[in-house]
């Protein structure tokens, strides 16, 4: 349990509680047996349904969810925004979905999901993402970021007017960075493209999140979309 020996230095990190949520058996045993070599990683539950894995994301207080689209009582979706919804200290969600061109994707990310994986993501990645939503943070793939470029576009919505007004008092760099980081660059490829410090770019990131109240890189995306920053000129 977490808690119950004082870390050193040295020590591994504290264990993450992980819940599997998914209507085939086959798939929850493979995700647990994917997560079973991670020390740091502990699976603290199974369900083939959305309603008690609200349940046991309040009795069992994993850190993370993760996430199928289908479910016995109601869709990933759904869940996601149920347990987004829930009192005091929320898990944070990552998503499984079909294929990255999967359309439900920016819904799950306007839901508040922390990460979105496909069916066939090996452990590192799946590993990788838990650790990043239980830090808060998210684990988006460029290439789940350039496929919505094509899903902005191709809906060719209008920008929204008050994420328009709020996205013009943005400074030209901050822009930069953020219309950057919307093509799905990393921290790394935004300093070599702007050349300015990697730390530089991270500062920026860090400030436009509290901007425009955004809690991850997959929100700093959709906000880009929807403030029609992405559109044509």
């Amino acid at each position: 349990m977490i808690g119950d020996k004082v870390g050193r230095p040295g020590d591994r990190p504290p264990t993450v509680r992980v819940l599997i949520c998914d209507e085939l058996a086959v798939v929850r045993e493979g995700l647990r047996t994917l997560l079973d070599p991670e020390p740091d990683l502990e699976v603290v539950g199974t369900t083939d349904s959305g309603i008690h894995a609200v349940m046991l994301a309040q009795s069992e207080r994993p850190a993370v969810v993760v996430t199928g689209m289908s479910l016995r009582g109601m869709t990933g979706l759904q869940l996601t925004r149920r347990l987004r919804q829930l009192r005091g200290r929320r898990p944070s969600v990552v998503v499984f979905v079909m294929s990255d061109d999967d359309d439900v994707v920016p819904d799950v990310l306007h839901a508040g999901a922390c990460g979105v994986l496909v069916r066939n993501t090996g452990r590192e990645d799946l590993a990788a993402a838990i650790r990043a939503a239980a830090k808060g943070q998210a684990m988006l793939a460029p290439s789940v970021a350039q496929r919505l470029v094509g899903w902005f576009l191709r809906w060719d919505t209008e920008p929204e007017d008050s994420l328009r007004q709020v996205a013009g008092a943005l400074s030209p760099r901050e822009r930069e960075v953020l219309l950057l980081i919307a093509k799905g660059l990393s921290a790394e490829e935004v300093a070599a493209e702007l050349s300015i410090g990697v730390a530089t770019v991270r500062t920026h990131v860090y400030r436009l999140r509290g901007k425009l109240d955004l809690r991850d890189r997959a929100q700093m995306v959709s906000f880009a979309y929807r403030a029609g920053l992405m559109r044509p000129a």
